[in-house]
């Protein structure tokens, strides 16, 4: 019952750092620091108790972040800047991937 709720605490910290550092697109690594984890202990942790893969969650906070942004009627250059992608074709791609 103590591990469910420490690695509880540890996922909602890992969600928290996430949402609050999407803009500088943080890898598995950075992640998996921030929580004094393994990067591989981090990634099996997260995916059982999210549903699905850190990436995953980080592309979709991602999107819908971009997707505010056009609501906007701003550019696409503006969406991608903002949402801390390299460029117009990876947000391209991040649709794709998550859109279909």
């Amino acid at each position: 019952m103590m591990q469910a709720k420490i690695q509880f605490e540890r996922i909602t910290k890992a969600i928290e750092y996430i949402q609050n550092n999407f803009k500088d697109q943080p890898n598995l690594d950075e992640v998996a620091a921030h929580l004094h984890l393994s990067p591989a202990h981090f990634q099996r942790l997260f995916t059982e108790w999210a549903g699905t893969s850190p990436k995953k969650f980080l592309q979709y906070i991602s999107l819908t972040h971009a997707k505010n942004i056009l609501k906007q009627d701003r550019s696409v250059f503006d969406a991608t800047f903002e949402t801390g992608l390299s460029s117009t074709s990876r947000l391209h791609e991040l649709f794709v991937q998550i859109e279909g």
